[in-house]
């Protein structure tokens, strides 16, 4: 018995110790690694956003076009274009020959502060103009 008793003094006080010095890792390894998972967490969410806003400009021009090409007025077609968009985009209409070019660009939603911008033009043909011969 007291072999036994010995060799449980000689091991209790090294496991403590070793159990010690893992708990300060693994503190330091959360404090690193948690903003890293934040940062990749906020990446994948804006560029979710960046998506969304492109669809919505790919929506705008569309709806843009077909009201131009339709021959709506100048102001009907913006402010078509303007409901499809997101917030604060610019719409410009133009005319080239039998074809009409609706340009929506905006800025990426939450990280405005970025030199980025998602563009999307959409064109189409002048309904005057389809099927018409030379």
């Amino acid at each position: 018995m007291r072999g036994c008793e010995r060799e449980a003094r000689e091991r209790g006080p090294h496991r403590r110790w070793s159990l010690g010095s893992d708990r300060g890792f693994v503190t330091a390894e959360s404090a690193v690694v948690l903003p890293v998972l934040v940062m990749f967490a906020m990446a994948l969410v804006w560029g979710l956003l960046v998506v969304a806003a492109q669809i919505q400009c790919v929506d705008a021009a569309r709806a843009g076009a077909r009201a131009a090409a339709r021959q709506d007025p100048a102001d009907a077609v913006i402010e078509v274009t303007r409901e499809a968009a997101p917030r604060g985009a610019a719409v410009t209409v133009g005319r080239e020959g039998d074809e009409v070019r609706v340009v929506v660009v905006a800025k990426p939603p939450v990280l405005r502060g970025l030199p980025f911008e998602v563009r999307e033009e959409a064109v189409a043909s002048a309904e005057e103009m389809v099927g018409a011969g030379p």
